[in-house]
């Protein structure tokens, strides 16, 4: 009797593992067929103000629709595995997390696009007078960052870490750690916990502070502590032929200047 109860135990375990295997939102049910007339991108926040632009403009152009579906991977998931015709990221990490779950598309399918720089994001007229990086070393101020905690996919997993160890000094990073108010899932909750907390500053990404230069002003981070980390994309094998005619739009001056004008570079 104990002998079957442990094979039917560690029957249901390996039937679970098989349909999420690979990644945390893959569902192997899910049967990918993007192939309908409309190009659809699905990906985090922060590319998107770009994204959504440039798919404007191409569509005007060329009367190819395209949507961006953007936002925590969670809300989008299991749509993105039947209709993705695109998959993008903010970073080279965040992609690989990705092939995890959108098997249609592999590491070779993965093309950099762009690259932003890491900033400081402060409120509006900068109250602390945070002028670089090392102010938030020697100033007792608040600090927000974005990480992943290990089950959120994020292109903010690790950034403080890797800007405050820049320069190889345990120390730097001990100051920071000790100045961090919050460690946020996602850059848009960081962004709202920053705002909530009225911390000093949110160590972020360029296109942020640009995006939403109402609420925030943005500090450059020296030279040799700053961080860059790139857009990407994936192109589904099954996809549209328009969203190959909309990759290549991207890299066009004309396209590639939506990028530019929020912070991104090529």
């Amino acid at each position: 009797m104990k002998i079957r109860k442990l094979v039917i135990v560690a029957a249901s375990v390996m039937a679970s593992f098989s349909t999420y295997a690979g990644g945390q939102f893959l569902d192997t049910s899910i049967v990918h067929q993007p192939e309908d007339g409309v190009v659809r991108l699905y990906g985090p926040g922060g590319p998107h103000p770009a994204l959504i632009k440039a798919a404007a403009s191409f569509e005007k152009k060329t009367g190819q629709r395209i949507e961006v579906i953007y936002g925590p991977e969670k809300k989008w998931s299991k749509d993105a595995q039947q209709r993705a015709d695109i998959i993008f990221s903010a970073s080279e990490q965040s992609m690989t997390a990705y092939l995890e779950n959108y098997p249609f598309v592999t590491s070779k399918d993965v093309r950099p696009m762009f690259i932003h720089p890491a900033v400081i994001a402060v409120a509006k007229g900068n109250p602390k007078n945070i002028k670089s990086f090392d102010d938030l070393i020697k100033q007792p101020v608040k600090i927000v960052v974005t990480e992943g905690k290990g089950t959120y996919n994020t292109s903010g997993t690790g950034l403080w870490e890797d800007i405050a160890g820049r320069l190889g000094k345990l120390e730097d990073i001990k100051k920071v750690r000790s100045n961090i108010v919050a460690f946020e899932q996602g850059s848009g909750a960081a962004f709202k916990a920053f705002q909530e907390l009225k911390a000093d500053a949110w160590i972020t990404w360029s296109d942020w502070p640009i995006a939403n230069a109402d609420k925030v002003d943005m500090v450059i981070i020296e030279p040799e502590r700053r961080i860059y980390r790139d857009f990407n994309i994936a192109i589904s094998p099954k996809a549209d032929a328009g969203a190959e005619q909309f990759a290549a739009y991207l890299a066009t001056d004309e396209g590639s200047q939506f990028f530019k004008d929020e912070g991104w570079l090529p």
